[in-house]
């Protein structure tokens, strides 16, 4: 994404850091994927535009609900060109996170509610649970933690 840049829109490592919550080093690493820019003074010290700070809160809630790193920087290359994201922008980008957001809230009520059952039936038996796993049965399923569902085992998410 190239913007026209004034000198007071730029920020340093530190100020980007600080301001976003993400480490230095993470900065960097996002700059050597192709997901953020920045520029350099005269001395070789980064400065970023401050629409990066928006980049960065996408890249997070990307992440968050399970985006890849090819995904995220798939969207943000969506984006237009020569000038900052608007609200519709973002929008736009963030409704094909729907479907993927429902999977993993019913997921997830899928996990809550299995524990709840197992946790809160005391029988504390492995003969009997329905988590248990007898004669490594689970195996026939492949590596991982097969009695999750589906979208909470996703290789994906761990990164």
């Amino acid at each position: 994404m190239v913007l026209s840049m004034r000198t007071t829109d730029l920020l340093t490592v530190s100020d980007v850091a600080k301001r976003s919550g993400f480490a230095p080093s993470a900065l960097r690493f996002y700059e050597r994927e192709g997901l953020l820019s920045a520029t350099r003074t005269s001395g070789g010290q980064r400065r970023y535009h401050r629409s990066v700070l928006r980049q960065l809160a996408f890249i997070r809630a990307a992440r968050n609900v399970g985006l890849s790193l090819d995904e995220v920087a798939a969207a943000l290359a969506a984006l237009p060109d020569g000038r900052t994201p608007t609200r519709a922008d973002w929008a736009r980008l963030s409704r094909g996170w729907r479907g993927r957001l429902d999977e993993q809230i019913a997921a997830l009520t899928r996990l809550r509610d299995g524990l709840d059952s197992c946790i809160g039936c005391g029988c504390l038996s492995l003969k009997t649970c329905a988590f248990s796993n007898p004669n490594d049965i689970a195996a026939a399923a492949g590596p991982g933690a097969a009695y999750l569902p589906r979208p909470l085992r996703s290789s994906a998410r761990i990164s």
